[in-house]
């Protein structure tokens, strides 16, 4: 049985994040939380402490029940965490999204947004 192991072999192995180098850069770039701290990649995770991760304008919370090192079906990863999020955390897109009309739309023969046109998207819409 495990004692330790590294966070983002955790938040992948648990799939909370879809690779293991998705769950680094989200290591690297703050959203990974235990307590008040953001963690670096290499954190070694303990039974029962509280991760924090802020995912897609998300911030979701978890328990740390058990820990894996490899990755699991969800029916075995679903009894290794317990999901902590406040219900109104996760029922964010559907209070923001009642009442709108239409989905987004771009003039016609403006092409795809650019780098600099999606940063200015996602950080109009609070995505960070």
């Amino acid at each position: 049985m495990l004692k330790k192991v590294r966070i983002d072999k955790w938040l992948w192995s648990v799939r909370i994040f879809k690779s293991r180098s998705m769950a680094t850069d989200a290591c690297k770039s703050g959203k990974i939380k235990i307590g008040e701290l953001n963690v670096k990649p290499s954190y070694l995770l303990k039974r029962e402490e509280i991760v924090s991760v802020k995912k897609n304008g998300f911030n979701l919370t978890y328990k740390v029940i058990d820990l894996l090192d490899k990755r699991v079906s969800a029916v075995l990863a679903q009894p290794c965490y317990e999901d902590l999020t406040p219900a109104e955390e996760l029922n964010k897109y559907k209070d923001w999204f009642v009442g709108k009309g239409r989905s987004e739309v771009r003039e016609k023969g403006t092409g795809r947004p650019t780098k600099r046109d999606r940063r200015d998207i996602d950080k109009f819409k609070d995505y960070e």
